[in-house]
């Protein structure tokens, strides 16, 4: 062997050893980003929930396309009338995003995309984790009773203490004409991307099954849960009473001034 040969083989060897950690780690960071996507990080978080990412527009539009109508009466109403949890199927809504997901329920696949932080659901067993810093942002909010204030929003990092709320609430929605839709629609009222939200129970308890009349939320959701309301009322053909509108008009005119819509 040569002298330059030999140089040579030594400085390859040098930078072998230098640059094989390199490439090792490179290698191992895109394992690593590959093994997140596999598994789902949540990336939407409590901002997408808060958001209402439609025009005063719009929603005004949709609102006066909504029949006016007395409530029909309970006769006949379980929430066995609108089978949850169903797999997550295209006809949902939760997009190609969440496709991955589809051996999971819906209330999974909620769960995963309201989350913030380090939030993942298995595609395989629909099981979640909750990372450092992992969690569900509560917009609902809860008035304080003794200062007549929105209170702290909870945050809550055990994926049992979240409430899957329909917004729509199905025995507001079986009033409202769900109560003559076949099984099959109702299932997709409740079911529905849209109709799904992650909520402090305590916030979902003080709603219950009222309608827009009783109840909006007092914190940061309330202008993206009219224009959701709204919207899946008009999706299945849902009527309001005459009170309801008159609460919906109020609380789309005050979001179009506020600034609450897009």
């Amino acid at each position: 062997m040569t002298l330059s040969s030999l140089r040579t083989s030594r400085t390859a060897r040098r930078v072998l050893a230098i640059g094989a950690p390199i490439v090792v780690s490179v290698l191992v960071a895109i394992a690593y980003e590959i093994l997140d996507g596999m598994s789902g990080t949540g990336g939407h978080g409590s901002g997408s929930v808060a958001a209402a990412s439609v025009s005063g527009k719009d929603v005004s539009a949709q609102l006066g396309r909504l029949v006016v109508a007395p409530e029909a009466p309970m006769t006949g109403y379980s929430r066995e009338e609108f089978p949850h949890w169903d797999t997550d199927k295209p006809e949902h809504g939760f997009g190609d995003q969440f496709a991955q997901y589809s051996r999971c329920t819906t209330r999974d696949v909620m769960m995963l995309r309201d989350a913030d932080g380090s939030v993942r659901l298995d595609p395989k067993t629909c099981e979640l984790s909750v990372g450092k810093g992992g969690g569900w942002r509560d917009q609902y909010g809860v008035i304080d009773r003794k200062t007549g204030k929105v209170g702290p929003y909870k945050w809550i990092t055990n994926p049992a203490g979240v409430d899957a709320e329909h917004i729509v609430p199905l025995a507001e929605a079986w009033r409202s004409g769900a109560a003559a839709l076949g099984k099959d629609k109702r299932r997709r009222i409740a079911n529905d991307a849209v109709n799904l939200v992650a909520s402090d129970p305590s916030a979902n308890r003080s709603k219950g099954d009222q309608d827009a009349a009783n109840y909006l939320p007092p914190g940061n959701f309330r202008c993206a849960y009219v224009a959701r309301y709204v919207q899946i009322k008009i999706k299945y053909a849902l009527t309001i009473d005459s009170a309801e509108q008159t609460a919906l008009h109020t609380a789309v005119g005050d979001c179009i001034h506020g600034g609450g819509f897009t």
